[in-house]
Order: structure tokens, then sequence, then C-alpha cells
């Protein structure tokens, strides 16, 4: 309904730090951003806010084409109320109810089916079981040049704090772990793989 919403605990703190990072690496860079408690600071990030995982989808295409790459650190929901109500919902008149859920539209797999030979696309994959299968198997069914494991297994990885714990795949399966570290080390950690080796 208009006042709720399905979320998840992402602050959005990575990949703003990604954005920064890459800007001082003098990149022009199309942020694309979920609603979250953050101001770009870098006079070469372009800020996109976005509302849905439809509206973060059709920008993302939008946009694609005319990036050298893209870095998808955004925590996209995967599905999306079916059916929204115009007013909101009243706790006396519906008891008990039910939410319809649909897929959203796949953004990683849209671009990689996009993606030049002269393009980059770098993707994330937050587990909390099975984690070097599942990034690996996200990393080729998508077409991305490499992913950015994480763990919620992992103290002070994952969602809403300064920290993260990280693991990235190339297409070899090669991995280079990383200890932790504050996230603006992170995006530096990310970019400069980007750097060296595309």
């Amino acid at each position: 309904d208009p006042v709720r919403f399905i979320g998840n605990y992402s602050s959005g703190k990575m990949g703003y730090a990604i954005a920064e990072k890459l800007a001082d690496e003098g990149a022009e860079v199309e942020l694309i951003s979920g609603p979250v408690n953050i101001q770009p600071q870098h006079s070469n990030i372009k800020l996109h806010k976005v509302h849905t995982a439809q509206e973060m989808y059709e920008k993302s295409i939008e946009l694609f084409p005319g990036c050298s790459g893209a870095v998808m650190a955004a925590a996209v929901a995967d599905y999306a109320v079916e059916n929204l109500n115009n007013e909101k919902l009243k706790r006396e008149s519906t008891g008990n109810i039910t939410l319809n859920l649909t897929p959203t539209k796949d953004i990683a797999a849209a671009l990689g089916q996009q993606k030049q030979s002269n393009q980059i696309l770098v993707g994330f994959a937050l587990e909390t079981n099975n984690e070097l299968a599942n990034a690996q198997k996200k990393l080729i069914n998508k077409n991305l040049d490499f992913i950015v494991l994480n763990s919620l297994n992992e103290e002070g990885a994952g969602f809403n704090v300064d920290t993260n714990k990280i693991t990235i795949i190339d297409k070899s399966k090669k991995t280079t772990q990383y200890t932790l570290k504050d996230k603006k080390y992170v995006a530096t950690d990310i970019v400069n793989y980007i750097i060296e080796n595309y």
C-alpha cells in the first residue's frame, strides 16, 4: 500500500563507496540509487534516484549502453507485490492477508545479455550458504566479468555496517580473498581490481 513496502537491510554504503572511488580515479559515474540516507560527494557522480526494482531496471537498461561498464552493488529485491493497494490497508478491515509476490526483472542478467566486448560487468553475491558455488553460478549465468562475494556468516560483513569482507571471483574461477576492512577500503580493492585487470 502507499505506506508499507517490502525491503531489506541494505544501507547503500558499499555502492556509494565504490562510486566515490571510481570518481576519484577519474571516472564519470552514473549512480543509480534506491532510497538511502547518503549523498554522493564527488562532482563526477550523477545521481539517479529510484524507488522500486522496476525503476532501477529501467534506468540501468537506459544508461548501460553508454557506459564503459557497470558495478552492480545494489541489493535489489527479487520479488515485488503483485497487486498494490491505492489506500492503506487498515488492520480492523483486513484481518489476515496474503500477499502474492512476483519475480522482479533480473538487472544483472539483462545487462549481461546486452554487454559488448568493450564493457565490464561486475556483480555482487551476498550469500548465506554454498557461498562460493552460488557466486560462481551467478557469475557464469549472468555473463559477468567478475563477482564480489560477501557472506552474512562473516561478522562485520553484509548489511548496515561500515565494514565488509569480500572474495573476488573471475571467469577462470580464480579467487582473491580480502580481509575485513572499512567499506571505503573495500571499494578501493574493487576499483583497483578493475584497473589492474581490465
